[in-house]
């Protein structure tokens, strides 16, 4: 994988809400047509996630029925990579994660720049999509 390609997948807490920012291009659930939007990535326990704030998603149904995807940087670097998403269902990996989520978002720089605190971690336990993310090309 290229050094550049690492670099803007190893996000941390530090990172900016830019170097977060990404599209993704899903296939529609009902259409079969491309759809791209804008969404973040998380890093938890070494793994990239998809995840919002609780809501439901047309993104998150779109993985649901058709998981391969297309993850675009387009920060610092430019790159279309091909992806799986699996929506995460264990609640032992979803606490985890959601609990690393909101302590990114809800720490002194807060690069999100929501209020504070963010939902508690019940709300997004109940009503947050979540989609694990794996290169089938070995990027991570």
């Amino acid at each position: 994988m290229k050094p550049e390609i690492e670099r803007a997948l190893a996000i941390t807490p530090a990172s900016s809400a830019r170097e977060r920012t990404i599209d993704i291009t899903t296939t529609g659930a009902r259409t079969g047509l491309p759809r791209r939007i804008e969404v973040w990535f998380y890093r938890a326990g070494g793994r990239i996630y998809l995840s919002t704030t609780p809501a439901k998603r047309g993104w998150y149904a779109n993985i649901v029925k058709n998981p391969a995807f297309t993850f675009h940087l387009k920060h610092g670097v430019r790159a279309d990579l091909a992806a799986i998403g699996t929506p995460v269902h264990d609640p032992a990996e979803r606490e985890a994660v959601f609990t690393s989520i909101i302590a990114d978002l809800n720490q002194p720089s807060n690069p999100a720049r929501l209020p504070q605190p963010v939902e508690p971690l019940d709300a997004w336990l109940a009503g947050s999509p979540l989609v694990r993310v794996d290169f089938p090309e070995g990027l991570e």
